[in-house]
């Protein structure tokens, strides 16, 4: 059965446009004009990816972005922003929301796709049951799942990778521009800053991380590999 994606977008020809390359895909898209129906769709189906437009009347992206993140079922669902917004600090706004991943319009159908497959990619379940542990932090990468003192943490997409290439690396310097690479899986065209505000939202989930994960000065980050 394809995956279904929820495209959140007032303009009526740019949503059927985004729907024919998703289909093309093997995707089933699914279209709504505003945030309300956007709520209501991701309560009813299973969404495995949300493509959501930043400026919308009545209920705009960022609030519908808030309200997915604040309710268990859908706080790691893949969101991926589209703006007409080319400001950096609109783009870390919706980060710091939750977002996964932007798009700003105009974009090219073949960069949308390529960012919807990779972000798809890293919610994957992988065959052979992997786990890791930190201190009381437990992941178990087969069930996408992180504890911290038996006690569920929820991540997005993007965070529980970053956060798989940390506990991975532990004592290694990781560069921005690696993670940038390695997690969000193609030549991205974003700034730096997306791995700042990914990172500091993990300290924020995760306080045991706040001093664990070292900022290492003009380079990247790094987990401490004392315990």
């Amino acid at each position: 059965m394809s995956q279904k994606i929820l495209i959140v977008d007032d303009e009526a020809d740019l949503s059927k446009l985004i729907a024919h390359h998703l289909q093309k895909g093997g995707y089933q898209p699914l279209c709504v004009s505003n945030g309300s129906d956007a709520l209501k769709t991701a309560a009813k189906q299973t969404v495995s990816l949300v493509i959501l437009d930043i400026m919308m009347p009545g209920e705009d992206g960022l609030q519908v972005c808030r309200k997915l993140r604040a309710k268990e079922e859908t706080a790691a669902l893949p969101i991926l922003f589209l703006t007409a917004k080319d400001e950096e600090s609109d783009k870390v706004i919706g980060l710091e929301l939750g977002a996964d991943d932007y798009v700003t319009k105009p974009f090219s159908p073949k960069e949308l796709m390529a960012r919807v497959k990779a972000l798809l990619r890293r919610t994957e379940r992988k065959e052979s049951a992997s786990t890791y542990s930190y201190r009381t932090l437990v992941m178990d990468v087969a069930r996408h799942e992180v504890k911290v003192s038996e006690k569920r943490v929820p991540l997005t997409a993007k965070e529980f990778s970053l956060l798989e290439h940390l506990l991975k690396s532990r004592g290694k310097v990781l560069t921005r521009d690696h993670l940038l690479t390695t997690i969000w899986e193609y030549d991205y065209f974003g700034t730096t800053r997306t791995v700042d505000v990914h990172i500091r939202r993990l300290r924020e989930k995760i306080p045991l991380l706040t001093e664990a994960v070292e900022t290492v000065p003009s380079l990247g980050y790094k987990l401490s590999d004392e315990e």
